[in-house]
């Protein structure tokens, strides 16, 4: 039996695919900030961050009639957002190392997450002080809920080099946590 999620059409999109102008900004609205905060938390930077806003929501209008309702409006702009973000982090020239493969000597130290109390804002001042390909792919997994094969491909490096950068990122956060007294 094969299982099909029934997704319905988006009123507002299909005013906007008609050319009805007001549906646009209407759009924009419905998704720039959730999409601006996805985009900040890969490239660090705000000015970045609206660039990739803006230009996110020009490519995704333009093709606006080729969106055919597979997944949802705003799964469809995420992923222009987190793409236009990861090549704002490339043209960086970010170095997400390829490692060896022989990553199995690297082990996850075991930490006490749920004893873990911190005000959100101070968790954000951490990750942004990660090195760019530790917060991307760290907010890739933990804030927006790809799976590491998702964030290989967007990113592409291997599954190896993603499992090794989020291990990493995750030490390298509580480092960053505990010098700044947080822990």
């Amino acid at each position: 039996m094969e299982l099909t999620a029934n997704i319905v059409r988006d009123e507002l999109v299909e005013r906007c695919k008609s050319g009805h102008a007001p549906s646009f900004q209407l759009l924009y609205e419905r998704y720039a900030k959730a999409m601006y905060n996805t985009s900040w938390r890969i490239v660090n930077n705000a000015t970045d961050a609206e660039d990739v806003l803006q230009d996110a929501f020009v490519d995704a209008f333009r093709s606006i009639h080729d969106f055919n309702y597979r997944s949802t409006f705003g799964a469809w702009l995420k992923k222009i957002v987190v793409n236009k973000s990861i090549n704002v982090l490339r043209k960086r020239r970010a170095n997400l190392v390829e490692l060896t493969e022989n990553t199995d000597m690297i082990q996850e130290e075991p930490v006490e997450e749920e004893n873990l109390q911190y005000q959100v804002a101070q968790v954000k001042k951490a990750i942004e002080k990660l090195p760019d390909g530790y917060r991307t792919v760290l907010s890739l997994y933990l804030l927006e809920g790809y799976d590491q094969e998702e964030i290989a491909e967007i990113v592409g490096i291997t599954h190896n080099t993603v499992r090794t950068q989020y291990i990493r990122a995750k030490q390298k956060l509580l480092t960053i946590i505990k010098e700044g007294g947080l822990l």
